[in-house]
């Protein structure tokens, strides 16, 4: 059995049943240190721009630790995150083999790569950078360039979660040897089973929010804020009506919260028609309802690491539109099959890739339901001992 370290942020939502899956593995003792426990209870969250309090565990199944640190227990800048004081006496207290670290936005997650380089233990590294949103300023571009080759000579492995991170990591000339898949993933079995038991509730659901079950929805479900673009889909939306009057066919309904929803609550009034709908912040165990219930998801972001809920609502069999700015889309979204990829900010373009999903959701929907089974948890498993194997 290997015994392996891993440092991150805090409890994360996603990333809590991979957790449990690992520790539950024979071959791998887990324990999990943290920086901060401000997920674990009500916080504010900038982007929702309300308070957030998650409704599914985020510390159960697995051994963890919270890490003694000076400073705020959230990272609100470069200067304003917490610094760790005993990550050095935590790794030679249990002799671990490897140590497994997520980003490097955190002083602390620095900290535990250079503990570990000291005491001679292999560092595994799993990021989200992959490229699409990269410094244009020559300084900032450059001292970017210094740091991140000064961190991976301290790397033993990568572990990619996708296409476009891969080619980050090659970029920089990470050998091939390095380099493992260990995919952004959900808990698909988790989010397949609650869709089929929302599927059995659906009507009801529709009826609670006053929508006719003949017509389709789309669906968008993220912060409502600049980078998100929901401003787009909105304008989109009005190029599905046939002459600007008479409201489309579709319903459009955004779940989230966030700066821009009083603008977009304004544009949408300014209309006069009631198939826009406002649903506000939806916790994690009501989202599978929310994806069951519509025909099309739209993620129109004009920059997106990954795209997690592209994952989720694919397991509920459904047709995906994304801008080519959503990290997930070379992996996830096959055009013309489950979904269309569009150029972000090219509303005109957006509007064509809805039509075409609306008109194709059935089998786009099948599609994307056997696609998302090629991207799982038991992948991430399968690399991070691949991985380990290569660190001995």
């Amino acid at each position: 059995m290997l015994s392996l370290a891993y440092f991150v942020s805090h409890p994360i939502q996603y990333q809590a049943p991979l957790l449990r899956l690992i520790a539950a593995d024979p071959e791998i003792d887990l324990k999990v240190f943290f920086y901060s426990d401000f997920s674990l209870k009500a916080y504010k969250d900038a982007g929702f721009g309300r308070l957030i309090e998650w409704d599914v565990p985020l510390t159960e199944g697995y051994n963890y630790h919270f890490l003694d640190c000076w400073g705020s227990k959230q990272r609100q800048s470069w200067l304003r995150q917490p610094i760790a004081k005993d990550i050095v006496n935590q790794l030679q207290k249990e002799k671990f083999d490897a140590v497994w670290v997520h980003g490097w936005s955190w002083f602390c997650s620095i900290q535990a790569i250079l503990a570990a380089n000291q005491l001679g233990i292999p560092v595994l590294l799993r990021g989200e950078s992959n490229g699409i949103s990269e410094a244009t300023d020559f300084v900032k571009k450059r001292a970017k360039n210094v740091f991140i080759d000064w961190l991976f000579e301290k790397i033993t492995g990568f572990l990619y979660i996708g296409t476009y991170n891969r080619q980050f990591y090659k970029s920089y000339g990470v050998e091939e040897k390095r380099l493992f898949c260990v995919p952004y993933a959900v808990d698909n079995d988790y989010f397949q089973k609650q869709a089929l038991i929302a599927h059995a509730n659906r009507e009801e659901l529709r009826r609670s929010l006053g929508l006719d079950p003949t017509r389709p929805i789309i669906l968008y479900a993220a912060k409502l804020i600049e980078v998100k673009r929901p401003q787009d889909l909105l304008s989109a939306y009005r190029l599905l009506s046939g002459d600007g009057v008479q409201e489309p066919e579709p319903y459009l309904l955004f779940v989230g919260d966030g700066v821009l929803r009083p603008t977009l609550e304004a544009q949408a009034q300014e209309t006069g028609w009631q198939s826009i709908r406002f649903l506000g912040f939806r916790n994690q165990s009501e989202m599978p309802a929310m994806y069951d219930l519509c025909d099309v998801f739209v993620l129109p972001s004009s920059f997106e690491p990954w795209g997690l809920a592209i994952n989720e609502v694919m397991n509920a069999g459904k047709a995906v539109v994304v801008t080519d700015r959503v990290g997930c889309a070379p992996d996830l979204v096959i055009k013309g099959q489950n979904g269309q990829i569009y150029p972000v900010g090219d509303v005109a373009a957006l509007a064509a890739a809805i039509r075409w999903a609306i008109a194709n959701s059935a089998s786009a929907g099948d599609i994307s339901l056997k696609q998302i089974q090629k991207w799982s948890y038991q992948e991430d498993l399968q690399g991070l001992k691949q991985a380990l194997n290569y660190c001995r």
